[in-house]
């Protein structure tokens, strides 16, 4: 799908990138089979890829988001709502764009996630059009840190033939430094053997998270801490239920001394304000395709080191490694198995090969990702 938009309408402010249109792609894909979380079920994964044409010639190219349900409403609130409000206006004014595109997370009787992600969508491929425009990568202009990261998997879904030795013993095999594992869909005594089962085959050297989605009240949460004590569990992800996670999260922490992960449920650079105040984590893991996109996560990293939080990103690869890439503390760079997301391994032709559980940022401007065009072309959806 291409917007077009007239001569006479582009009456904005010209710049060195003037926004000419903006072209929006859904891709959808089956994945290998089904995945099952704590509390969620998944068959295919979808995204939505935005290129941002200027009337100078750069294009900004970039996907985001996993909203499979909601593809093509992101779509439709990105050429209804936010592509009027840009033609014209100068690309590289970030600031100004994500301000002009804020406005399709407003309506109070819709999803405000689907605004967010359709702004995010266009805020990640403005970076990339200005990052092409200055002949850097975006890990270089948004502070350059490190240029490589460690890269771990997320797995361990549930699943009634499921080998966890078997499938850590293949994330080892793929170069991967580690897992993000799931638990919280079962009760902590039975979660805390799988996990065990997990670390066993892993080794010492292995990292090892647990990702409960919410999953868990917290005295089970706390409980599941207790059994995997000489696991050497590095973080638990989202410990406990949604209506109170803040308190409960600040309880486990304190009464376990396990570092707690949150933030990717947070929609806003306040939500996660609130988090740190509060002491309820150790890592935040706010996601950028998911709240606005980088220049909302940017604020967070930034406030996030003033707080002595570390800082990782939900998933989205593509974006998280630059992002985390550029500041002295980000952590690890997630993705997941080929078949749970073959988006990642499909779609980013030019992606580097893991070295030793490490993944290397690219050196070309912007995002410096390749997208390859038969794998656009095969998982379009038709008439899009």
């Amino acid at each position: 799908m291409t917007r077009e938009t007239p001569d006479d309408a582009a009456a904005g402010p010209l710049g060195v990138l003037t926004i000419d249109r903006i072209e929006t792609i859904p891709i959808r894909v089956p994945l290998g089979r089904p995945y099952h979380g704590s509390n969620y079920y998944m068959t295919h994964r979808s995204t939505v890829i935005v290129r941002v044409h200027t009337r100078e010639g750069i294009v900004g190219e970039a996907y985001a988001g996993d909203e499979d349900a909601a593809l093509l409403q992101i779509i439709d609130i990105i050429e209804r709502e936010i592509a009027p409000a840009l033609i014209g206006e100068d690309a590289s004014r970030i600031e100004r764009c994500w301000q002009l595109a804020r406005p399709a997370t407003y309506d109070i009787l819709r999803d405000r996630r689907l605004g967010l992600v359709a702004c995010a969508c266009i805020d990640t491929a403005l970076w990339d059009a200005v990052g092409k425009a200055l002949g850097q990568s975006l890990w270089r202009l948004w502070g350059g840190f490190r240029d490589r990261l460690q890269m771990i998997s997320i797995g361990g879904y549930y699943r009634e033939d499921a080998d966890i030795s078997a499938e850590v013993q293949g994330l080892r095999d793929r170069g991967l430094a580690g897992m993000k594992f799931k638990v919280g869909g079962r009760s902590p005594d039975v979660d805390a053997e799988r996990f065990r089962e997990a670390r066993n085959a892993g080794g010492p050297d292995f990292i090892l998270a647990a990702d409960a989605n919410q999953g868990w009240t917290p005295d089970e949460a706390i409980r599941f801490c207790r059994l995997v004590e000489d696991c050497d569990l590095y973080w638990f992800e989202e410990p406990c239920r949604w209506h109170n996670d803040r308190r409960a999260m600040r309880d486990v922490r304190a009464k376990t001394g396990v570092r707690v992960c949150a933030g990717q449920s947070e929609a806003s650079t306040g939500g996660c304000r609130d988090l740190m105040v509060d002491g309820s984590i150790d890592v935040c893991n706010f996601d950028a395709s998911w709240s606005g996109g980088p220049t909302e996560w940017r604020r967070v990293a930034a406030m996030a080191y003033a707080f002595d939080v570390a800082m990782g990103h939900h998933e989205e690869p593509q974006v998280a490694s630059h992002l985390l890439a550029s500041i002295p503390h980000g952590t690890f760079v997630e993705c997941f198995d080929p078949d749970r997301d073959p988006v990642w391994w499909g779609l980013v032709a030019n992606r580097p090969p893991l070295r030793d559980g490490w993944l290397t940022l690219p050196d070309g401007p912007g995002l410096g990702w390749e997208l390859d065009a038969d794998f656009i072309a095969r998982y379009r959806i038709d008439g899009a």
